[in-house]
């Protein structure tokens, strides 16, 4: 019998990109046979911002059934994958606020020994995709987690282009999700699930 493992998808979406991307991503990972709690980040901007984009106004009604994220989630998964918009070429506020959170369980060293890995969009190829990624992943580096990146390991790698993670061009919200990211999406997914498998079965060991 597989070994199992419980990924938890942890982001936080502003018009909707990330969320979709989250959501093909919990769906691959288990279809790949893990155990998964789909999170979302608690929102922190006002909501006469909110309002003042439809897009972002429809993101959260529409995921409003989408838990929020809670320490009790990091405790109990075995990989994360985390996922938020570029800001800046930095992961947004909002997910930053719930990793700033998780001090407590970082000194009782509850974050080490886990698998992570990440993804992103951004409004253009050269809008902070990459760094995004890279100031998460330093971020995994403190934790002590083990970090499982896509990298080039699959020919659809070769397409996307992206060894990070999954990243989508999302332009000004009317670039829809394609066939492209979704595959992205699934390569990522199963190779956290495999590893994370494979790490766990062999501590056990």
């Amino acid at each position: 019998m597989p070994t199992p493992v419980n990924v938890a998808v942890i982001y936080y979406s502003s018009t909707g990109t990330v969320a979709t991307i989250a959501k093909a991503i919990a769906g691959d990972a288990e279809r790949a046979g893990a155990q998964v709690r789909l999170r979302r980040a608690a929102e922190l901007a006002p909501q006469a911002a909110i309002d003042s984009n439809p897009a972002w106004a429809e993101n959260v009604a529409r995921t409003a059934d989408i838990p929020e994220v809670s320490q009790d989630d990091m405790a109990w998964a075995d990989a994360v994958i985390f996922g938020s918009p570029t800001r800046y070429g930095n992961v947004t506020a909002q997910l930053k606020q719930f990793i700033d959170t998780l001090g407590g369980m970082w000194q009782a060293g509850q974050l080490a020994d886990k698998v992570y890995s990440g993804f992103t969009s951004s409004s253009t190829a050269h809008g902070g995709q990459e760094s995004t990624l890279l100031a998460l992943y330093n971020t995994i580096h403190h934790f002590g987690g083990i970090l499982v990146a896509p990298g080039y390991t699959d020919p659809t790698k070769f397409v996307d282009g992206n060894p990070y993670g999954t990243s989508h061009v999302a332009g000004q919200g009317d670039i829809p999700v394609g066939e492209q990211t979704l595959t992205a999406a699934r390569v990522q997914a199963e190779r956290v699930v495999k590893f994370t498998r494979a790490i766990k079965a062999g501590l056990a060991a």
